[in-house]
């Protein structure tokens, strides 16, 4: 009996029945719908914030990086953690004190209508592009593992998530993000405390990873790692911390929860960067041909390591587990990618340009509706493209999505949050700029041409991936921002000045939660209460399967973990009488 299959079986249902548990919170206007109404608590926001920092990349191509290279993949996290911290310090409140319900709309306040449709056809396409890689990644591993079509995977998994974007809007999203939060901590604490007591503990794996842990292999100027290092805090502090990417926050009910959002995310950021790359990294010393286990992935063999680890380390059902944490971890990005998308056409080009203004709500949700589904297909055709890529690895993949197109962008709507007095033709010139920057980095700017200005000769293909990726980032902070900072000596009032200084008022003027506001957060906890509490079920069922005592007692521990907190929201949310009190005031 495949008891994997059933795994990912209950899995998917209890992803339906979230779909269907929040679809009447998400019927009432289309703010519930883009951001739920901006009514949920801290720990919903928060889980939302760092799921999507998370992707089935981590365990595929990430997992890669970390069972080659060793510690360098974790700069990529470490970026994360620091980014959120800011963002407690400062962004996330800001972010929700803009008040608005897309981030197209922030912009508009900010700049002005020209530069909102500017970014809203830059957002879209972009947004795309990424769910392709996060469904690619899935595919990848899915198919390694079932020997299942990657093409089949593809469309099944991006059919599931357009399912839950499209029924329950952002309340189906934020909710499904934390449950999928438990289910990536459930399957990675048990691969970390497995592979630990498997390899003699932490102390092994670093004196017996196989070409450094520290610096890895092909590395004859470790000083790139570094510089690497150093830029990628830079990159992901505005990946984050940026207008497009203010949506986690604008479900807040309160600045306060938004700010209490950010500082969870950090937290689990850094309890989940010790966490996720034990596996790999024990895999490096146990089992060290991994990466040629599955040669029909040509140079992405080495993203199923996890996959290996789970076969032949932990117990029967484990596969399954960690099939479903990947599904997690994918459709948790591209929920909100679909979701963010839909409310950024609807309110700033179906309302504003299609129908000027004259659109009732009803017909901007279903407008909503149709651009999910649209969205959702374009990003599985964008999906089977990358699986024609051979070549690449998954890690190579991200990395010049991220660097490449998106590092132009990201400069004014970061820079444009503390930048005030800047032309009104700044934000789109920056970009233009900033591409420009990009082509000039791909086709003249090698990191061998580089490279021999400092006399950096005979590069190993690691280095070249690292110093691109350096390259690009110091790029964009230099010359595009620096165009960007530059362009305020051209900065005149215009008609827009009003508008702008209103924006810059309410980004400073604390958000306080709406009347009635308690009803709300009990009902949230009420309801994600009883699916954490179903989801311990299931993972009790677990023991049942014929795998030796420790194996059993390892599925009864994550169970009971899981139990106890659905137990303690459901307490949290009042007595049996105030909740249905609760439910039927929500109706």
């Amino acid at each position: 009996m495949n008891y994997d299959y059933l795994v990912i079986a209950g899995y998917f249902a209890l992803m339906v029945v979230i779909s269907l548990l929040f679809k009447k919170m998400a019927s009432n206007s289309t703010s519930d719908y883009f951001r739920g109404g901006g009514k949920m608590l801290w720990w919903m926001v928060g889980a939302t914030a760092f799921m999507t920092q998370f992707s089935a990349w981590t365990f595929t191509g990430a997992a890669g990086k970390a069972f080659s290279d060793g510690f360098a993949v974790a700069g990529v996290f470490i970026g994360n953690i620091l980014a959120y911290i800011v963002a407690y310090l400062y962004f996330s409140r800001r972010f929700r004190q803009m008040r608005v319900d897309t981030p197209t709309e922030a912009v508009r306040r900010r700049f002005d209508p020209t530069n909102e449709q500017f970014f809203t056809w830059i957002i879209i396409p972009l947004s795309i592009i990424n769910g392709g890689v996060w469904l690619n990644g899935l595919s990848v591993f899915a198919s390694a593992v079932f020997n299942a079509d990657i093409m089949t995977t593809i469309w099944i998994t991006g059919l599931a998530v357009l399912l839950i974007s499209l029924l329950s809007g952002a309340w189906g999203v934020v909710a499904s993000d934390f449950i999928q939060t438990l289910v990536i901590a459930v399957i990675s604490v048990a691969c970390a405390v497995v592979a630990l007591v498997m390899v003699g503990g932490p102390g092994k794996i670093v004196s017996e990873f196989p070409s450094g842990f520290f610096i890895g292999p092909d590395m004859n100027y470790p000083l790139l790692i570094v510089c690497s290092f150093l830029f990628f805090i830079v990159k992901q502090f505005q990946s984050i911390n940026n207008m497009q990417d203010s949506y986690r926050f604008l479900n807040a009910k309160d600045s306060k929860n938004a700010s209490k959002a950010a500082l969870l995310a950090g937290f689990m950021m850094l309890v989940g960067t010790i966490i996720w790359f034990i596996p790999p990294w024990a895999s490096a010393i146990m089992y060290p041909d991994a990466a040629t286990q599955y040669p029909d992935l040509g140079n992405k063999a080495r993203d199923a390591v996890y996959l290996v680890f789970a076969r032949e380390a932990m117990p029967l059902g484990t596969v399954g587990l960690l099939m479903a944490g990947l599904f997690a971890a994918t459709m948790s990005s591209m929920d909100s990618a679909l979701n963010r998308n839909s409310g950024i056409f609807v309110r700033s080009f179906y309302s504003n340009i299609i129908r000027r203004g004259k659109a009732s709500d009803r017909e901007q949700l279903r407008a909503g509706q149709i651009t999910c589904v649209v969205n959702g297909l374009l990003v599985i055709f964008t999906a089977q493209f990358f699986t024609s890529l051979k070549e690449l690895s998954l890690f190579d993949l991200m990395m010049q999505v991220s660097t490449l197109l998106q590092g132009p962008i990201l400069v004014p709507l970061c820079f444009g949050i503390f930048i005030r007095k800047t032309p009104k033709w700044a934000p789109w010139a920056t970009v233009v700029f900033g591409a420009f920057i990009s082509y000039l980095i791909i086709n003249v700017f090698t990191p061998q041409v580089v490279g021999a200005w400092f006399g950096l000769e005979n590069l190993t293909g690691r280095e070249v991936s690292e110093f691109r990726t350096t390259i690009t980032i110091a790029a964009h902070l230099i010359f595009t921002a620096g165009f960007f900072c530059l362009t305020t000596l051209f900065y005149k009032e215009d008609q827009y000045k009003e508008t702008q200084d209103k924006f810059f008022e309410d980004m400073e003027t604390e958000c306080i939660e709406e009347e009635g506001q308690d009803i709300v957060d009990r009902l949230q906890r009420n309801k994600l209460g009883t699916l954490v509490m179903v989801m311990s079920a299931g993972l009790l069922a677990m023991v049942l399967i014929p795998n030796p005592m420790w194996g059993r007692v390892l599925f009864f521990c994550c169970a009971l973990a899981i139990f106890l907190i659905g137990f303690a929201l459901k307490k949290s949310a009042g007595l049996d009488n105030d909740i249905k009190t609760v439910v039927s005031a929500s109706r």
